[in-house]
C-alpha cells in the first residue's frame, strides 16, 4: 500500500542565474510564498553562477552589467541578433557547446537533488534542461517563468511542462513559437508576498523620516543600482515647480542597490538636501519606499515593472535600454501606467507636466493599479504544486490498479 504522507511531501527546485537581480527576485518570491502557504513543501533555489566555470560566471555575469550600463546600443543589437539566430546555426550550435561544457557541475547537482520538479526563472537552464529531457535523461517536470513583458527566442524550448506568462501578449507569442496553448498560463511575473499586502503610507514614510503628506519621487536603477544616479538627482533637486517660486515641490527617494559608489555619492548629496534627498542602499523592503512614493522614476526591468504595478505607483521609464527594458517599457507605456524620458531634460519636462496636471498622475496611478498581477507567485506555485500531486495521484492509482490484479 502506498505512503501517502511521505509521497506528499514535494521538493521543487529554483533555478535562476545573477545576470541582473530580477531573475533571482522572482524565485525568491515562488519560494517566499510556498514558504507561508506549504510548509511541507521544500524549494531550494540555486544561482546557475554558482555551478560554471568562473570565465564563463565573469562573461555572463560581469560583462552583461558593464555592456548594459556603457554600450547598451551594443546590447540592444545582441538581443535582436540571438533572437533572430537560427537553432541550426553555426554559432548558436557553439554557443550551446560552450554552455554544456560549462555546466557540467550544475547538472550533477540537479541530479543529485532529484527534485519532483524545476522552475526556471531564466532561459539558461532551461535551455540545459532541454537537452536532458530530449536524451530522457530527466524525467522530472520542468516550468519556465518569462521574466520580462516580451518573449526572446531563448526561453522556449520543447519539452517544459509549461510556461507562466507576463502578460496575455506573450501568452500569444508563445503560442506563436510553437509552446501548445494548455501548458500556458498567464500569472504576471512574481514578486514578494510584501506586494500583496496594504501598507499605510504614513507608517512607511514615518520610518524614512519623509513627509507622508508632500509629493514623493522615487528614483532607483535596479538592483545593482545601474545609472548615474547622484547626478541625475542632483538635476532634480534644482528643480523649481516654476521659475518664479523657489520652494522644493516633492522630496526624493533614492534607491542605490548594491551600488556602494552611488550611495557615498548619494549621501554627500543629502548634506545640501537634508530634508528633500533620502539615500538608500540595497534593502529587502523596497516595497515599503514605494508605499511613499508617487512617481517611481526607473530602468524596467521586469521585475522592478511588476512591483510598481501590483502598488498602484505611477513609473517614468527613464532610458530604457535596447532590448527587453525597451519591450517593457513600450508595454507599460501602451497601458498609460507609465511615461518615457530618453534624457535628463525629458525627465524633468515629464515631471513639471505632472505637477502641474495632478488628474494625469491620477489616471497613471488607476492604469497601473489595473495591470498589477500581485498573487503571480501564489499562481505560480499552485499550478505546480497541483500538477504534481495530481501525477502522484495517478501513479498511486496505477499502483493500485496492479496491486489487485
Amino acid at each position: 500500500m502506498a505512503d501517502f504522507s511521505k509521497q506528499s511531501r514535494k521538493t521543487i527546485l529554483l533555478l535562476s542565474v545573477s545576470a541582473g537581480a530580477g531573475h533571482a527576485r522572482a524565485a525568491e518570491a515562488i519560494r517566499a510564498y510556498a514558504a507561508q502557504a506549504d510548509p511541507t513543501c521544500t524549494l531550494i533555489h540555486l544561482d546557475v553562477m554558482d555551478f560554471v566555470t568562473s570565465g564563463f560566471r565573469k562573461i555572463y555575469t560581469d560583462f552583461y552589467l558593464q555592456l548594459v550600463n556603457r554600450a547598451p546600443t551594443l546590447w540592444g543589437y545582441l538581443y535582436n541578433f540571438t533572437n533572430e539566430a537560427k537553432r541550426d546555426s553555426s554559432m548558436e550550435k557553439l554557443r550551446r557547446s560552450v554552455e554544456r561544457w560549462n555546466a557540467k557541475a550544475l547538472l550533477r547537482e540537479i541530479k543529485q537533488l532529484q527534485a519532483d520538479a524545476i522552475i526556471c526563472t531564466h532561459f539558461l537552464p532551461a535551455e540545459m534542461l532541454a537537452r536532458l529531457i530530449a536524451r530522457e535523461e530527466l524525467s522530472c517536470p520542468v516550468w519556465v517563468q518569462v521574466t520580462d513583458f516580451d518573449l526572446h527566442r531563448m526561453w522556449v524550448h520543447a519539452g517544459m511542462a509549461g510556461y507562466f506568462a507576463a502578460n496575455e501578449e506573450v501568452a500569444f507569442r508563445m503560442r506563436a513559437s510553437g509552446i501548445p496553448a494548455g501548458r500556458i498560463q498567464v500569472t504576471g511575473i512574481p514578486i514578494m508576498p510584501a506586494f500583496t499586502q496594504p501598507l499605510d503610507r504614513d507608517t512607511c514614510a514615518s520610518e524614512l523620516g519623509l513627509d507622508p503628506h508632500q509629493l514623493t519621487l522615487m528614483l532607483m536603477g535596479g538592483g545593482a543600482g545601474l545609472g548615474n544616479l547622484d547626478t541625475l538627482a542632483a538635476q532634480l533637486l534644482r528643480m523649481k515647480r516654476d521659475e518664479h517660486s523657489a520652494d522644493p515641490t516633492f522630496q526624493l527617494i533614492v534607491l542605490a542597490g548594491k551600488n556602494s559608489q552611488a550611495l557615498a555619492a548619494l549621501q554627500a548629496l543629502a548634506q545640501l538636501y537634508p530634508t528633500r534627498l533620502f539615500p538608500v542602499g540595497f534593502t529587502s523592503q523596497v516595497e515599503r519606499l514605494m508605499a511613499c512614493a508617487d512617481v517611481l522614476i526607473t530602468k524596467p526591468g521586469g521585475l522592478t515593472t511588476s512591483e510598481s504595478l501590483a502598488l498602484g505607483l505611477p513609473m517614468i521609464v527613464n532610458a530604457p535600454i535596447p532590448g527587453q527594458e525597451e519591450r517593457n517599457a513600450d508595454y507599460v507605456m501602451e497601458q498609460g501606467a507609465a511615461l518615457k524620458a530618453v534624457d535628463s531634460l525629458a525627465l524633468e519636462f515629464r515631471l513639471r507636466d505632472l505637477i502641474e496636471h495632478p488628474h494625469k498622475l491620477n489616471h497613471m496611478r488607476a492604469q497601473a493599479k489595473r495591470l498589477g498581477r500581485p498573487h503571480a507567485a501564489q499562481q505560480v506555485f499552485d499550478r505546480v504544486i497541483n500538477d504534481l500531486h495530481q501525477l502522484q495521484s495517478q501513479s498511486a492509482q496505477g499502483n493500485i490498479a496492479c496491486d489487485s490484479m
